[in-house]
């Protein structure tokens, strides 16, 4: 039995099959099936069972498969030990970042993280679901908004605003909000995948909220913007998916007198003082990329000017 075994293994229940596991592992299917019956007749225990949804351990399969976890980030550890002697960074970094804004604006930072990195294997999960890096193996996430209490070391990598917006079509017909009130007589299209259900605004140093209500509904920050520019309603989006949308005229800012909250976005990684470097390097680039003023906040900077 060697690494490669055990990875493949680990990437079986993971991934939920073989088919799955060989795509990630980027070998066949057969391989696949060979490695884990070469593991299974080596310790003379069946540590997969089919189930309808795909595969899933046995009580000594699931045992088998923490430890393998185990040894396998020992051995990254141990290899980028050696590397950081030769400035190389090389393991495997898996990571899971939010849909919509991972989509956009993480692939390019990736991308060029391997250009640079030809030694560094990356797996990214992109999902708005909120990942446990512990026991699902991920060595960092991207996480937007108010961040729970938790273990976790949390570094901000740059601010994220809101914005207030509907389409030249719907304010026509509804008329334009003057105050934040003033939603209450508004469709809202709701994104339910942020904290808390109530829209908040500033004017000087009050806060203003609004329990917005509405019948579209979606967790998808793309889905509320494509409702948003077909005329439905009044959405309250985050600036990194509007670029597009402002410049066309698809979609116009409203109540710019008013600050809508400021989020972060946030690398977050397991407990521990030591920082891969892997993790460090993943760091330092989206710092590099968003640091600062991100762009995608300067178009609506300058109509609120």
């Amino acid at each position: 039995m060697d690494l490669d075994d055990m990875r493949c293994f680990v990437d079986v229940l993971e991934s939920g099959g073989f088919n799955l596991a060989a795509k990630r592992l980027g070998i066949s299917k057969s391989v696949v099936s060979r490695r884990i019956s070469k593991i299974e007749a080596e310790l003379g225990a069946r540590l997969l069972s089919r189930t309808t949804n795909g595969m899933s351990p046995t009580e000594a399969g699931f045992e088998f498969k923490a430890r393998c976890e185990r040894i396998l980030a020992e051995f990254d550890m141990a290899r980028e030990v050696v590397a950081q002697h030769g400035a190389e960074v090389v393991g495997r970094l898996r990571i899971s970042a939010p849909q919509s804004f991972g989509v956009r604006h993480v692939t390019p930072v990736l991308a060029d993280m391997a250009k640079r990195h030809p030694k560094l294997e990356i797996d990214v999960s992109f999902s708005d679901r909120s990942v446990d890096l512990i026991s699902e193996g991920f060595d960092a996430a991207i996480r937007i908004g108010s961040l729970q209490d938790s273990s976790l070391v949390a570094r901000r990598i740059a601010p994220v605003r809101s914005a207030l917006v509907a389409s030249p079509g719907y304010l026509a017909q509804r008329g334009r909000p003057s105050t934040p009130t003033d939603l209450t007589n508004h469709d809202c299209l709701i994104y339910s995948g942020r904290n808390g259900t109530d829209w908040k605004f500033r004017s000087g140093g009050r806060w203003v909220s609004v329990r917005p209500s509405g019948r579209l509904r979606a967790d998808s920050g793309e889905t509320i913007v494509e409702w948003a520019v077909a005329g439905l309603g009044i959405a309250d989006v985050p600036t990194f998916l509007l670029n597009d949308q402002f410049e066309s005229g698809a979609l116009e800012p409203l109540l710019l007198d008013y600050s809508t909250e400021d989020y972060g976005i946030f690398v977050v990684r397991p407990p521990g003082s030591h920082v891969p470097g892997k993790v460090r390097v993943l760091i330092e680039s989206l710092v590099e990329r968003f640091g600062g003023e991100p762009h995608w906040d300067r178009c609506l900077m300058q109509m609120a000017t």
